[in-house]
């Protein structure tokens, strides 16, 4: 399985008819990523993540949690799946049948071999570049969370977590602190 960029543009139309065939399939900046499905650590941190901050978004009407795949559909070209999106209640608008459509305000990869390098860059830039408010990389290996949030001079922060750090999803709201050990122990 080639995880190398295949060189064309493609419309959405042609993304959303690629085959249900048990592999991962992205548009980023024109180009198209095949990547076969992630293994169970990969999924096992998933599920954790989502058990973690499904519970806090719940209990405090914070907004929506999807878990992929589900398509972040930016602009023409530009067609992400990540493993995890959340968008806060006031932004629901953004949420339609066919996706995410526009930037979530955190979105989340867990690493995989096939994956990690594109995580760390060309993912990580366009997340930055169509305004998604927080990233993080999550290393289930290294037990490790990179954190990039966005400044107010639109600059990138990044925070390695390998003990636990907060995320207050809404300015001024409630936080969660997230404990790296023990979601990813």
């Amino acid at each position: 399985m080639s995880t190398q960029p295949a060189v064309r543009r493609w419309t959405y139309d042609e993304f959303a008819r690629l085959p249900n065939d048990g592999n991962r399939y992205e548009i980023i900046g024109g180009k198209l990523f095949v990547t076969p499905a992630p293994s169970l650590t990969h999924q096992k941190a998933v599920t954790a993540i989502t058990l973690a901050l499904g519970g806090f978004i719940r209990a405090h009407e914070l907004g929506e949690l999807y878990v992929g795949p589900v398509d972040v559909l930016f602009a023409e070209g530009d067609y992400l799946e990540p493993d995890l999106v959340f968008v806060r209640a006031d932004r629901t608008a953004i949420l339609k049948d066919r996706g995410v459509e526009g930037a979530p305000d955190l979105v989340v990869e867990v690493l995989s071999p096939s994956t990690a390098g594109r995580d760390r860059t060309i993912k990580r830039e366009r997340y930055a570049a169509f305004g998604v408010a927080e990233y993080w990389v999550v290393d289930a290996r290294t037990r490790r969370v990179e954190i990039y949030r966005a400044t107010d001079d639109a600059s990138r922060q990044m925070e390695v977590a390998t003990d636990s750090f907060e995320w207050q999803p809404v300015q001024g709201g409630p936080a969660l602190t997230v404990n790296v050990r023990e979601l990813l122990g």
